[in-house]
């Protein structure tokens, strides 16, 4: 139904109005009453078989909704609903900010692939705190954190102490996004030396605090074999628990989107479909190369739930969807999952 009736109507409107739009459609019928009941009966797959333990965590399944979607964790609760076994929010830093100018947030349909550059745009640290108090049930919450753009560079470790100590209490597991490429002067964040420093920053706070949740490193799928043997012994050195692979991309190869169109379209991270078979790499590359010697969350291009297992026979062992979500709607999830059932 949602990409036969739902989706054409959806897709007519600007891409970021449309997503607050949605955010308040799910909300309103999340409040009428048996409609949550029903959407759990239509979308949930409960199995024990599907649990997976990974850094000291229980997830119910192995299926997450990746940060970006909701930014400012006002609709995990209704999300939930749709059968996520965990959903990230974020990035959330430690000042609301705009982000960049409009337009941009680009669906590229051929392509079944999204250009956004939103640029961290979210409304701060204390209101993902005041939100994140109403978590109602057991859901898995990641939070992603990163810096305000108009930090300087001696201030970038700051930003990500200030949201680690500020969300430390209500979610159970982080992630150091450093590789979004739509914030500026971001280079430092992809230095080696100083993202020891980043990840030892942060689990010296971790460890102070009576318990400790798992730190990730989330990363570009662009990153050369080179780039990747330095993740790898990154990991090694600081002992972080976990990679999520990967961001957006900020290559335009192989697009079915016109020349004209990626011009008026101008910069921005594409995600979708066209980073699948790179972000697959990846994953591949680091848990071949590591001998699987950390846990790794595979994202980037699940449309299907073939895509999913594609990701997680490289060696992901908990995956995330967005902009499949977009493109395929909720009854994504539930194909995940029974499919992962029946290939057990």
């Amino acid at each position: 139904m949602y990409k036969l009736l739902l989706r054409p109507v959806l897709f007519l409107f600007d891409p970021e109005k449309i997503h607050y739009f949605t955010f308040s459609l799910i909300r309103i019928f999340c409040k009428i009453p048996l409609v949550p009941a029903i959407f759990r009966a239509l979308y949930q797959v409960n199995d024990k078989k599907l649990e997976r333990t990974l850094f000291g965590i229980k997830f119910k399944n192995p299926v997450g909704l990746a940060a970006g979607f909701d930014k400012n964790a006002v609709l995990y609760n209704e999300l939930a609903i749709f059968g996520f076994g965990f959903i990230e929010i974020g990035t959330v830093t430690p000042k609301g900010q705009a982000g960049n100018p409009k337009k941009r947030l680009f669906r590229l349909k051929a392509d079944q692939g999204i250009i956004n550059r939103m640029g961290f745009n979210n409304e701060g640290l204390e209101t993902a705190i005041h939100q994140l108090k109403k978590n109602r049930g057991k859901l898995i919450i990641g939070g992603n954190i990163g810096k305000n753009t108009q930090t300087s560079p001696e201030n970038y470790t700051q930003d990500y102490k200030i949201c680690f100590e500020g969300l430390h209490p209500y979610v159970d597991y982080f992630v150091l996004n450093v590789s979004c490429p739509n914030v500026g002067s971001h280079a430092k964040l992809n230095d080696k030396t100083y993202l020891v420093s980043l990840i030892t920053e942060c689990q010296k706070l971790n460890n102070a605090q009576a318990i400790q949740k798992p730190i990730l490193l989330k990363i570009a799928p662009d990153l050369n074999n080179q780039q990747l043997d330095e993740i790898i012994e990154l990991v090694a050195e600081t002992k972080i628990d976990g990679v999520i692979a990967s961001n957006t991309s900020t290559t335009r190869d192989n697009l079915k989107a016109s020349k004209e169109q990626l011009e008026i379209i101008g910069n921005g991270g594409v995600s979708g479909q066209p980073i699948k078979n790179q972000s697959t790499k990846v994953i591949q590359y680091l848990s071949d190369k590591s001998n699987k010697s950390f846990p790794i969350i595979g994202v980037g291009g699940i449309h299907s739930a073939e895509d999913a297992l594609e990701k997680i026979n490289a060696g992901a062992d908990l995956v995330q969807i967005y902009t499949g979500f977009i493109y395929e709607g909720p009854g994504l999830i539930k194909k995940i999952n029974k499919e992962i059932l029946a290939n057990l």
